[in-house]
Protein backbone atom coordinates (compact mmCIF):
# COMPACT_ATOMS: atom_id res chain seq x y z
CA UNK A 1 0.00 0.00 0.00
CA UNK A 2 1.63 3.52 -1.01
CA UNK A 3 2.05 5.50 1.87
CA UNK A 4 0.02 8.67 1.41
CA UNK A 5 0.29 12.77 3.01
CA UNK A 6 -3.17 13.28 4.70
CA UNK A 7 -5.11 16.18 4.58
CA UNK A 8 -5.03 18.12 7.96
CA UNK A 9 -8.79 18.74 7.54
CA UNK A 10 -9.12 14.77 7.45
CA UNK A 11 -10.25 13.06 11.06
CA UNK A 12 -9.71 9.53 11.64
CA UNK A 13 -12.56 8.20 10.51
CA UNK A 14 -12.53 9.68 6.45
CA UNK A 15 -9.08 8.65 6.51
CA UNK A 16 -10.33 5.03 7.52
CA UNK A 17 -12.72 5.10 4.49
CA UNK A 18 -9.95 6.34 1.65
CA UNK A 19 -7.69 3.29 3.09
CA UNK A 20 -10.30 0.76 2.79
CA UNK A 21 -10.82 2.24 -0.88
CA UNK A 22 -7.66 3.27 -2.18
CA UNK A 23 -6.36 0.72 -5.31
CA UNK A 24 -3.86 -1.68 -4.39
CA UNK A 25 -1.76 -1.69 -6.56
CA UNK A 26 1.28 -4.66 -7.45
CA UNK A 27 3.82 -4.12 -10.45
CA UNK A 28 5.91 -7.44 -11.35
CA UNK A 29 8.93 -8.45 -13.81
CA UNK A 30 8.83 -11.90 -13.38
CA UNK A 31 5.87 -13.35 -14.63
CA UNK A 32 5.72 -12.52 -18.14
CA UNK A 33 9.03 -12.81 -20.35
CA UNK A 34 8.78 -9.69 -22.35
CA UNK A 35 6.12 -7.38 -20.36
CA UNK A 36 5.72 -5.71 -16.71
CA UNK A 37 2.39 -6.60 -15.53
CA UNK A 38 0.41 -4.30 -13.24
CA UNK A 39 -2.29 -5.16 -11.19
CA UNK A 40 -4.39 -2.80 -9.57
CA UNK A 41 -7.71 -3.81 -7.37
CA UNK A 42 -9.92 -1.60 -6.25
CA UNK A 43 -13.71 -0.64 -5.16
CA UNK A 44 -15.61 -0.10 -7.97
CA UNK A 45 -16.78 3.91 -9.10
CA UNK A 46 -17.26 5.01 -12.26
CA UNK A 47 -14.44 6.82 -14.18
CA UNK A 48 -11.75 4.59 -12.07
CA UNK A 49 -10.50 2.38 -15.18
CA UNK A 50 -9.81 5.45 -17.47
CA UNK A 51 -7.88 6.61 -14.63
CA UNK A 52 -5.68 3.98 -14.51
CA UNK A 53 -5.23 3.90 -17.93
CA UNK A 54 -4.49 7.51 -17.89
CA UNK A 55 -2.10 6.94 -15.59
CA UNK A 56 0.27 4.48 -17.88
CA UNK A 57 -0.41 6.80 -21.47
CA UNK A 58 0.77 9.57 -19.89
CA UNK A 59 3.98 7.68 -19.36
CA UNK A 60 3.86 6.54 -23.15
CA UNK A 61 3.96 3.41 -22.24
CA UNK A 62 2.56 0.81 -24.48
CA UNK A 63 -0.26 -1.67 -23.55
CA UNK A 64 0.20 -4.75 -25.05
CA UNK A 65 -2.12 -7.11 -23.17
CA UNK A 66 -5.06 -6.28 -20.31
CA UNK A 67 -7.60 -8.49 -18.40
CA UNK A 68 -10.66 -6.60 -17.10
CA UNK A 69 -12.89 -7.97 -14.41
CA UNK A 70 -15.38 -6.58 -12.04
CA UNK A 71 -18.44 -7.15 -9.55
CA UNK A 72 -21.07 -4.67 -8.55
CA UNK A 73 -18.34 -3.58 -5.80
CA UNK A 74 -14.97 -4.20 -6.66
CA UNK A 75 -12.46 -4.16 -9.98
CA UNK A 76 -9.09 -5.78 -10.76
CA UNK A 77 -7.19 -4.62 -13.85
CA UNK A 78 -4.06 -6.54 -15.18
CA UNK A 79 -2.15 -4.79 -17.98
CA UNK A 80 1.12 -6.03 -19.64
CA UNK A 81 3.13 -2.99 -20.26
CA UNK A 82 6.50 -2.18 -22.14
CA UNK A 83 8.33 1.32 -22.54
CA UNK A 84 8.70 3.05 -25.90
CA UNK A 85 11.46 0.43 -27.06
CA UNK A 86 9.26 -2.88 -26.40
CA UNK A 87 11.20 -3.43 -22.93
CA UNK A 88 10.41 -4.17 -19.69
CA UNK A 89 10.03 -1.00 -17.01
CA UNK A 90 13.39 -1.34 -15.41
CA UNK A 91 13.50 2.51 -13.87
CA UNK A 92 12.64 2.67 -10.48
CA UNK A 93 11.52 6.00 -10.64
CA UNK A 94 8.89 5.14 -13.10
CA UNK A 95 7.83 2.08 -11.34
CA UNK A 96 7.63 4.05 -7.83
CA UNK A 97 5.38 6.67 -10.01
CA UNK A 98 3.04 4.39 -11.36
CA UNK A 99 2.88 2.92 -7.75
CA UNK A 100 1.82 6.58 -6.25
CA UNK A 101 -0.48 7.75 -9.05
CA UNK A 102 -2.47 4.18 -9.16
CA UNK A 103 -2.43 4.04 -5.64
CA UNK A 104 -4.50 7.70 -5.36
CA UNK A 105 -6.81 7.65 -8.19
CA UNK A 106 -9.49 8.00 -6.25
CA UNK A 107 -8.77 10.85 -5.49
CA UNK A 108 -9.07 12.11 -9.18
CA UNK A 109 -6.15 13.12 -11.81
CA UNK A 110 -4.82 16.18 -13.32
CA UNK A 111 -2.61 17.51 -16.24
CA UNK A 112 -0.54 20.13 -13.99
CA UNK A 113 -1.45 22.74 -16.20
CA UNK A 114 -1.39 25.60 -13.04
CA UNK A 115 -0.22 29.26 -13.67
CA UNK A 116 -2.03 29.25 -17.75
CA UNK A 117 -5.32 30.42 -19.06
CA UNK A 118 -6.80 27.57 -21.26
CA UNK A 119 -8.78 28.76 -24.36
CA UNK A 120 -11.20 26.01 -26.02
CA UNK A 121 -11.37 26.25 -29.86
CA UNK A 122 -13.89 24.28 -32.04
CA UNK A 123 -15.32 24.79 -35.52
CA UNK A 124 -14.77 23.77 -38.80
CA UNK A 125 -11.28 23.31 -40.15
CA UNK A 126 -9.72 24.86 -43.43
CA UNK A 127 -6.01 25.60 -44.60
CA UNK A 128 -4.35 28.17 -42.51
CA UNK A 129 -7.11 28.27 -39.78
CA UNK A 130 -4.35 27.73 -37.00
CA UNK A 131 -2.16 30.04 -38.70
CA UNK A 132 -4.84 32.92 -37.96
CA UNK A 133 -5.61 31.28 -34.88
CA UNK A 134 -2.16 32.29 -33.44
CA UNK A 135 -1.77 35.42 -35.28
CA UNK A 136 -4.35 36.68 -32.99
CA UNK A 137 -3.36 35.47 -30.08
CA UNK A 138 0.55 37.16 -30.72
CA UNK A 139 -1.37 40.21 -31.93
CA UNK A 140 -2.97 40.22 -28.37
CA UNK A 141 0.03 39.73 -26.29
CA UNK A 142 -0.62 36.01 -25.34
CA UNK A 143 2.68 33.60 -25.05
CA UNK A 144 1.30 30.17 -25.93
CA UNK A 145 3.39 27.84 -23.55
CA UNK A 146 1.31 24.24 -24.74
CA UNK A 147 -1.32 23.19 -27.34
CA UNK A 148 -2.82 20.20 -28.93
CA UNK A 149 -4.93 20.67 -32.34
CA UNK A 150 -6.89 18.13 -33.41
CA UNK A 151 -9.05 17.54 -36.86
CA UNK A 152 -11.60 14.99 -37.34
CA UNK A 153 -14.15 15.05 -40.28
CA UNK A 154 -13.89 18.24 -41.33
CA UNK A 155 -13.59 19.77 -37.95
CA UNK A 156 -10.69 21.14 -35.48
CA UNK A 157 -10.58 21.12 -31.60
CA UNK A 158 -7.74 22.65 -30.24
CA UNK A 159 -6.49 23.05 -26.33
CA UNK A 160 -4.11 26.49 -26.30
CA UNK A 161 -2.26 27.44 -22.68
CA UNK A 162 -1.27 30.74 -22.50
CA UNK A 163 0.37 33.33 -20.28
CA UNK A 164 0.69 37.25 -20.48
CA UNK A 165 3.76 38.27 -22.19
CA UNK A 166 4.34 41.21 -20.50
CA UNK A 167 4.03 39.53 -16.90
CA UNK A 168 4.28 35.96 -17.90
CA UNK A 169 1.14 35.14 -15.34
CA UNK A 170 -2.36 33.54 -16.35
CA UNK A 171 -4.46 36.19 -18.23
CA UNK A 172 -7.46 37.13 -15.74
CA UNK A 173 -8.44 40.34 -16.84
CA UNK A 174 -11.80 39.95 -17.51
CA UNK A 175 -11.94 42.74 -20.29
CA UNK A 176 -8.91 40.89 -22.05
CA UNK A 177 -10.36 37.64 -22.02
CA UNK A 178 -13.77 38.65 -23.59
CA UNK A 179 -11.48 40.61 -26.21
CA UNK A 180 -9.56 37.44 -27.13
CA UNK A 181 -12.68 34.81 -27.11
CA UNK A 182 -14.63 37.53 -29.29
CA UNK A 183 -11.71 37.76 -32.23
CA UNK A 184 -10.80 33.98 -32.17
CA UNK A 185 -14.31 33.49 -32.48
CA UNK A 186 -14.84 36.02 -35.26
CA UNK A 187 -11.94 33.65 -36.66
CA UNK A 188 -13.68 30.47 -36.26
CA UNK A 189 -16.58 31.46 -38.16
CA UNK A 190 -14.77 32.57 -41.50
CA UNK A 191 -17.75 32.71 -43.86
CA UNK A 192 -19.82 29.70 -43.24
CA UNK A 193 -19.77 28.58 -39.57
CA UNK A 194 -21.57 31.30 -37.88
CA UNK A 195 -23.40 28.60 -35.95
CA UNK A 196 -21.03 26.13 -34.88
CA UNK A 197 -17.81 28.15 -33.90
CA UNK A 198 -17.06 27.82 -30.14
CA UNK A 199 -14.83 29.67 -28.33
CA UNK A 200 -14.14 29.34 -24.09
CA UNK A 201 -11.87 30.38 -21.45
CA UNK A 202 -11.00 28.78 -18.55
CA UNK A 203 -8.72 29.03 -15.21
CA UNK A 204 -9.37 25.24 -14.25
CA UNK A 205 -7.11 22.72 -14.55
CA UNK A 206 -7.89 19.13 -17.17
CA UNK A 207 -6.54 16.51 -18.46
CA UNK A 208 -5.75 18.26 -22.34
CA UNK A 209 -6.42 14.73 -24.22
CA UNK A 210 -9.44 13.82 -22.50
CA UNK A 211 -10.98 17.57 -22.61
CA UNK A 212 -10.13 16.79 -26.43
CA UNK A 213 -12.19 13.86 -26.54
CA UNK A 214 -14.89 15.38 -24.92
CA UNK A 215 -14.79 18.65 -26.84
CA UNK A 216 -15.07 16.94 -30.44
CA UNK A 217 -18.13 14.54 -28.84
CA UNK A 218 -19.67 17.68 -27.78
CA UNK A 219 -19.34 19.24 -30.98
CA UNK A 220 -20.75 15.75 -32.69
CA UNK A 221 -17.59 15.23 -34.91
CA UNK A 222 -19.00 11.22 -35.23
CA UNK A 223 -22.17 12.21 -37.01
CA UNK A 224 -20.44 14.22 -40.02
CA UNK A 225 -19.09 12.74 -42.93
CA UNK A 226 -15.15 12.53 -43.93
CA UNK A 227 -13.95 15.26 -46.04
CA UNK A 228 -11.31 12.56 -47.34
CA UNK A 229 -12.43 8.53 -48.77
CA UNK A 230 -11.66 6.55 -45.59
CA UNK A 231 -8.76 4.29 -45.92
CA UNK A 232 -9.31 0.56 -46.38
CA UNK A 233 -7.77 0.24 -42.31
CA UNK A 234 -10.64 2.07 -40.76
CA UNK A 235 -11.57 0.51 -37.12
CA UNK A 236 -13.85 -2.08 -37.68
CA UNK A 237 -16.59 -2.00 -33.92
CA UNK A 238 -19.31 -4.25 -33.82
CA UNK A 239 -21.89 -4.42 -31.42
CA UNK A 240 -24.10 -7.20 -29.96
CA UNK A 241 -26.29 -7.81 -26.41
CA UNK A 242 -25.46 -10.80 -24.60
CA UNK A 243 -29.43 -11.12 -23.73
CA UNK A 244 -28.91 -14.02 -20.69
CA UNK A 245 -26.30 -12.11 -19.09
CA UNK A 246 -27.49 -8.84 -19.46
CA UNK A 247 -24.32 -7.24 -21.21
CA UNK A 248 -23.84 -5.09 -24.67
CA UNK A 249 -20.41 -6.88 -26.06
CA UNK A 250 -17.85 -4.45 -28.18
CA UNK A 251 -15.65 -5.49 -30.09
CA UNK A 252 -13.08 -3.18 -32.00
CA UNK A 253 -10.68 -4.32 -34.57
CA UNK A 254 -7.77 -1.27 -35.62
CA UNK A 255 -4.43 -1.05 -36.36
CA UNK A 256 -2.48 -0.81 -32.88
CA UNK A 257 -1.04 2.59 -31.74
CA UNK A 258 -0.48 4.03 -28.59
CA UNK A 259 -3.18 5.33 -26.36
CA UNK A 260 -5.71 3.56 -28.34
CA UNK A 261 -7.17 1.76 -24.98
CA UNK A 262 -7.10 5.50 -23.57
CA UNK A 263 -9.03 7.08 -26.40
CA UNK A 264 -12.17 3.98 -25.97
CA UNK A 265 -12.00 3.89 -22.44
CA UNK A 266 -12.86 7.75 -22.58
CA UNK A 267 -15.59 7.87 -25.02
CA UNK A 268 -17.50 4.89 -23.39
CA UNK A 269 -16.44 6.45 -20.34
CA UNK A 270 -17.96 10.12 -21.26
CA UNK A 271 -20.77 8.12 -22.82
CA UNK A 272 -21.93 7.11 -18.88
CA UNK A 273 -21.02 3.30 -19.99
CA UNK A 274 -19.24 1.03 -17.46
CA UNK A 275 -17.10 -1.96 -18.41
CA UNK A 276 -17.47 -4.50 -16.53
CA UNK A 277 -15.23 -7.08 -18.34
CA UNK A 278 -12.96 -6.41 -21.22
CA UNK A 279 -10.17 -8.28 -22.72
CA UNK A 280 -7.09 -6.39 -25.21
CA UNK A 281 -4.64 -8.15 -27.02
CA UNK A 282 -2.43 -6.82 -29.97
CA UNK A 283 -0.28 -9.13 -32.10
CA UNK A 284 2.19 -7.20 -34.81
CA UNK A 285 0.56 -4.23 -35.49
CA UNK A 286 -3.17 -5.19 -34.79
CA UNK A 287 -5.25 -4.26 -31.89
CA UNK A 288 -8.09 -6.61 -30.85
CA UNK A 289 -10.10 -5.26 -28.03
CA UNK A 290 -13.42 -6.73 -26.29
CA UNK A 291 -15.70 -4.88 -23.77
CA UNK A 292 -19.06 -6.35 -21.53
CA UNK A 293 -20.46 -3.25 -21.11
CA UNK A 294 -24.12 -1.69 -18.72
CA UNK A 295 -25.29 2.13 -19.00
CA UNK A 296 -24.76 3.32 -15.31
CA UNK A 297 -28.25 1.83 -14.53
CA UNK A 298 -26.96 -1.26 -15.37
CA UNK A 299 -29.19 -1.98 -18.13
CA UNK A 300 -27.33 -2.84 -21.68
CA UNK A 301 -27.77 -1.31 -25.06
CA UNK A 302 -31.54 -0.77 -25.61
CA UNK A 303 -32.05 0.20 -29.40
CA UNK A 304 -30.52 0.26 -32.95
CA UNK A 305 -30.22 3.72 -32.96
CA UNK A 306 -28.04 3.46 -29.76
CA UNK A 307 -26.21 0.70 -30.92
CA UNK A 308 -25.42 2.69 -34.17
CA UNK A 309 -24.02 5.74 -32.26
CA UNK A 310 -21.83 4.01 -30.01
CA UNK A 311 -20.08 2.54 -33.47
CA UNK A 312 -19.59 5.67 -34.69
CA UNK A 313 -18.34 7.34 -31.58
CA UNK A 314 -16.31 4.47 -30.71
CA UNK A 315 -14.98 4.67 -34.60
CA UNK A 316 -14.44 8.85 -33.80
CA UNK A 317 -12.48 8.18 -31.04
CA UNK A 318 -9.82 6.05 -32.62
CA UNK A 319 -9.47 8.32 -35.50
CA UNK A 320 -9.19 11.82 -34.12
CA UNK A 321 -5.50 10.65 -33.12
CA UNK A 322 -4.87 9.26 -36.25
CA UNK A 323 -1.10 10.12 -38.03
CA UNK A 324 -2.09 11.94 -41.56
CA UNK A 325 0.43 13.54 -43.46
CA UNK A 326 3.79 14.27 -42.97
CA UNK A 327 5.38 14.74 -39.11
CA UNK A 328 7.34 18.00 -39.06
CA UNK A 329 9.18 18.68 -36.11
CA UNK A 330 10.15 22.29 -35.10
CA UNK A 331 12.92 22.69 -32.40
CA UNK A 332 14.00 26.57 -32.12
CA UNK A 333 14.13 29.00 -29.66
CA UNK A 334 11.08 30.53 -28.21
CA UNK A 335 10.07 33.85 -28.60
CA UNK A 336 6.99 36.48 -29.44
CA UNK A 337 5.31 35.45 -33.24
CA UNK A 338 7.06 32.56 -33.07
CA UNK A 339 3.81 29.98 -34.14
CA UNK A 340 2.47 32.47 -36.25
CA UNK A 341 4.92 32.98 -38.52
CA UNK A 342 5.78 28.89 -38.95
CA UNK A 343 2.43 28.50 -39.31
CA UNK A 344 1.92 31.18 -41.44
CA UNK A 345 4.85 29.79 -43.94
CA UNK A 346 2.93 26.52 -43.72
CA UNK A 347 -0.47 28.50 -44.94
CA UNK A 348 1.08 30.60 -48.10
CA UNK A 349 2.88 26.83 -49.18
CA UNK A 350 -0.63 25.65 -49.51
CA UNK A 351 0.19 22.96 -45.97
CA UNK A 352 -2.62 22.22 -44.03
CA UNK A 353 -2.17 21.14 -39.87
CA UNK A 354 -3.81 18.30 -39.66
CA UNK A 355 -2.74 17.85 -36.23
CA UNK A 356 -0.16 19.76 -33.74
CA UNK A 357 1.55 19.17 -30.38
CA UNK A 358 3.20 22.40 -29.29
CA UNK A 359 4.94 22.74 -25.79
CA UNK A 360 7.93 25.13 -24.54
CA UNK A 361 10.77 23.41 -22.81
CA UNK A 362 13.69 25.65 -20.99
CA UNK A 363 12.72 28.79 -23.32
CA UNK A 364 13.01 26.31 -26.43
CA UNK A 365 10.16 25.29 -28.58
CA UNK A 366 9.68 22.04 -29.50
CA UNK A 367 6.46 21.64 -31.64
CA UNK A 368 4.88 18.74 -33.79
CA UNK A 369 3.03 19.17 -36.58
CA UNK A 370 1.45 16.77 -39.31
CA UNK A 371 0.93 18.24 -42.60
CA UNK A 372 -1.49 17.37 -45.94
CA UNK A 373 -1.59 19.40 -49.22
CA UNK A 374 -4.67 21.85 -49.37
CA UNK A 375 -6.80 19.22 -49.76
CA UNK A 376 -5.55 16.04 -47.69
CA UNK A 377 -3.38 14.52 -50.16
CA UNK A 378 0.25 13.45 -49.35
CA UNK A 379 2.25 16.82 -49.71
CA UNK A 380 4.75 17.24 -52.39
CA UNK A 381 8.41 16.87 -51.34
CA UNK A 382 9.56 19.46 -52.97
CA UNK A 383 6.96 21.70 -51.68
CA UNK A 384 8.31 20.67 -48.13
CA UNK A 385 11.93 21.11 -48.21
CA UNK A 386 11.05 24.39 -49.45
CA UNK A 387 9.54 25.05 -46.54
CA UNK A 388 11.85 23.92 -44.34
CA UNK A 389 14.19 26.11 -46.62
CA UNK A 390 12.31 29.17 -45.34
CA UNK A 391 12.14 28.00 -41.90
CA UNK A 392 15.51 26.78 -41.46
CA UNK A 393 16.99 23.49 -41.96
CA UNK A 394 18.00 22.60 -38.88
CA UNK A 395 14.77 24.01 -37.23
CA UNK A 396 12.17 22.41 -39.18
CA UNK A 397 12.84 18.57 -39.53
CA UNK A 398 11.14 15.21 -41.64
CA UNK A 399 10.33 13.23 -38.68
CA UNK A 400 8.09 11.04 -40.22
CA UNK A 401 6.69 10.25 -43.65
CA UNK A 402 3.04 8.67 -44.45
CA UNK A 403 3.07 5.11 -44.79
CA UNK A 404 2.58 5.03 -48.87
CA UNK A 405 4.02 1.72 -49.54
CA UNK A 406 2.66 -0.28 -46.68
CA UNK A 407 -0.93 0.12 -47.31
CA UNK A 408 -2.60 -3.30 -48.81
CA UNK A 409 0.84 -4.99 -49.16
CA UNK A 410 1.83 -6.28 -45.94
CA UNK A 411 -1.33 -8.46 -45.28
CA UNK A 412 -0.18 -12.53 -44.24
CA UNK A 413 -3.63 -13.96 -45.49
CA UNK A 414 -2.82 -12.26 -49.07
CA UNK A 415 -0.20 -13.06 -51.93
CA UNK A 416 1.23 -9.98 -53.43
CA UNK A 417 0.43 -10.91 -56.78
CA UNK A 418 0.61 -8.11 -59.50
CA UNK A 419 -0.77 -5.36 -57.84
CA UNK A 420 1.13 -5.90 -54.59
CA UNK A 421 4.60 -6.07 -57.25
CA UNK A 422 3.07 -3.00 -58.38
CA UNK A 423 3.05 -0.55 -55.23
CA UNK A 424 5.94 -2.56 -53.87
CA UNK A 425 7.92 -0.97 -56.93
CA UNK A 426 5.73 2.49 -56.33
CA UNK A 427 7.00 2.31 -52.75
CA UNK A 428 10.41 1.70 -53.97
CA UNK A 429 9.99 4.67 -56.29
CA UNK A 430 9.28 7.14 -53.14
CA UNK A 431 11.93 6.39 -50.57
CA UNK A 432 14.76 6.93 -53.67
CA UNK A 433 12.74 10.43 -54.39
CA UNK A 434 12.71 10.85 -50.88
CA UNK A 435 16.44 9.97 -50.30
CA UNK A 436 17.33 11.98 -53.34
CA UNK A 437 15.77 15.25 -51.49
CA UNK A 438 17.13 14.16 -48.15
CA UNK A 439 14.51 13.16 -46.28
CA UNK A 440 15.58 9.70 -45.61
CA UNK A 441 17.99 11.31 -43.37
CA UNK A 442 16.19 12.67 -41.48
CA UNK A 443 13.75 9.86 -40.62
CA UNK A 444 13.82 8.54 -37.76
Amino acid sequence: MVEMDWPSSLNEYEKLVIRMNTPRVVIDNAVCPNATLVTVDSARRHGILLEAVQVLTDLNLSIKKAYISSDVRWFMDVFHVTDQNGNKLTDESVIRYIEQSMGSIHCGRTNGNNGLTALELTGTDRVGLLSEVFAVLADLQCNIVEAKVWTHNGRIASLIYVKDCDSGCPIEDSQKLDQIEARLRNVLKGDNDIRSAKTSVSMAVTHTERRLHQMMFADRDYERKPILKPSDDCPIVTVQNWIERGYSVVNVQCKDRSKLLFDIVCTMTDMEYVVFHATINTAGDRAYLEFYIRHADGTPISSEPERQRVIQCLQASIERRAYEGVRLELSAEDRQGLLADVTRTFRENGLNVTRADISTQREMAVNEFYVTDAVGNTADPKLIEAVRQKIGLSNLKVKELPMICHKNVESEEQPVGVGGAVLLSLGSLVRRNLYNLGWIRSYS
